[in-house]
């Protein structure tokens, strides 16, 4: 491709690079963010800054390949597998779940979200396919209805990550999700991450492999994603940082997860589309970019361009997305302010309103351990940023607003 003057216009300009860099530098020099790696791309111009080390009392410095752990922004990347069978006509839309997931046939209803567990009442319809990739289903992580009955058993019986009872394997997982109760009818609102932790168990069922051996041959291969799965393998861990949670109080650094024999050192028992995936910044940009370029990449198609489409716009009624919106801007001094985007395609966040320097339309997702991935069709943008700090303090979210500043100022048109 020649550099002309077009080619350049529409790239970033050396001055807001440079920015990009120092805001980056600010925050690893501030000591609270040990290192990070940010990637990002418009049109054939890519930039990567590595900045700082792995660990927090120094050591080996990040590098363009250190393996992240990927939390929520698996879920953006996890949902192709489904998006694959939709376009082989071996999954519908409308199709009720249960078919494949019998678990799931014959839903009771919470009468009250906060009320008795066996004060139900029949489901309307069943559960569908779409109900799964819109995270309408009925259930899920509600953090505004933390401590009643329904969220403290969904916690106790290992159905999310990282809590008290560690995630059983699918079977047995979603043996247990059946005897739970929906929190609401199928299809009415939207809720956070159980469905795409469900959705690896229905493709599984309806492959017949194991959702990571789908991914790997259907996705992960194809796009040169080498270094993406759910679990890091031995002779790789040398590029897989601890990964902390801060004291809130103090903001000591704590260690949340080691990388020899931590969470991510072995094969799961649940391969979690939710949070599940490890990857790096050049994996994840291939499969942004592929979304970008409308479902191809390098000549080869991995999804329709109908596919991305409806992966990447919103999905949700106005009434959902009321129900998303309040969470988002009720709960901001939780959240440090992510997700305030409206609305949300399958598996990730799509904004509808503009709230931030980021248009409408921007697609992508964040992680609870200090990762954001988006891209924007408008601008032909894409950026990885991943550290490994976790979100129990603010910092991180705080690196992730103002990497996403940065790269718009950036912007040379």
């Amino acid at each position: 491709m020649s550099m002309g003057f077009a080619d350049q216009h529409r790239g970033f300009s050396k001055a807001g690079l440079q920015r990009v860099r120092d805001v980056l530098a600010r925050h690893v020099d501030s000591g609270r963010i040990p290192g990070a790696v940010a990637l990002f791309s418009r049109g054939e111009e890519t930039h990567v800054e590595e900045l700082g080390t792995m660990r927090h009392d120094g050591g080996a410095p990040m590098r363009r390949d250190t393996i992240f752990r990927m939390a929520s922004t698996s879920k953006p990347v996890s949902v192709s597998a489904a998006m694959v069978l939709l376009d082989e006509c071996r999954l519908r839309l409308d199709d009720p779940v249960q078919e494949w997931l019998p678990e799931l046939a014959d839903r009771q209803v919470l009468k009250r979200l906060d009320g008795p567990l066996d004060e139900t009442e029949p489901a309307r319809r069943p559960i569908t396919v779409r109900d799964v990739l819109t995270s309408t289903f009925g259930l899920g992580m509600d953090m505004t209805s933390l401590g009643t009955p329904i969220m403290n058993t969904v916690f106790e019986r290992g159905l999310t990550p990282n809590l008290p009872e560690p995630m059983p394997a699918p079977d047995e997982w979603i043996r247990r999700l059946g005897e739970l109760p929906l929190m609401h009818q199928p299809g009415e609102r939207w809720q956070y991450h159980i469905a795409s932790d469900l959705l690896g168990v229905l493709v599984a069922r309806v492959t017949g492999q194991s959702y990571e051996k789908f991914l790997q041959e259907r996705v992960f291969g194809p796009l040169g994603m080498k270094d993406t799965g759910f679990h890091v393998p031995a002779d790789r861990m040398d590029r897989l940082p601890p990964l902390y949670a801060p004291d809130p109080q103090t903001g000591e650094f704590h260690v949340w997860d080691e990388t020899e024999g931590g969470r991510h050192s072995a094969p799961p028992a649940f391969q979690g589309g939710g949070g599940g995936l490890n990857s790096t910044a050049d994996d994840y940009h291939a499969y942004f970019r592929m979304l970008l370029n409308g479902g191809s990449h390098g000549g080869e198609r991995i999804l329709s361009r109908a596919a991305v489409e409806l992966m990447t716009t919103n999905r949700l009624t106005p009434e959902q997305q009321a129900a998303r919106h309040e969470l988002a801007t009720s709960n901001v001094h939780i959240s440090h302010g992510q997700g305030q985007h409206g609305g949300w395609g399958f598996g990730m966040a799509v904004r509808t309103y503009r709230g931030d320097y980021a248009p409408v339309g921007q697609f992508g997702w964040d992680g609870g351990s200090g990762t954001s991935t988006y891209a924007d069709p408008v601008n032909g943008l894409t950026g990885i940023l991943l550290t490994q700090v976790g979100a129990s303090v603010p910092d991180p979210v705080r690196l992730m607003h103002d990497f996403w500043t940065t790269l718009y100022q950036a912007m040379d048109d």
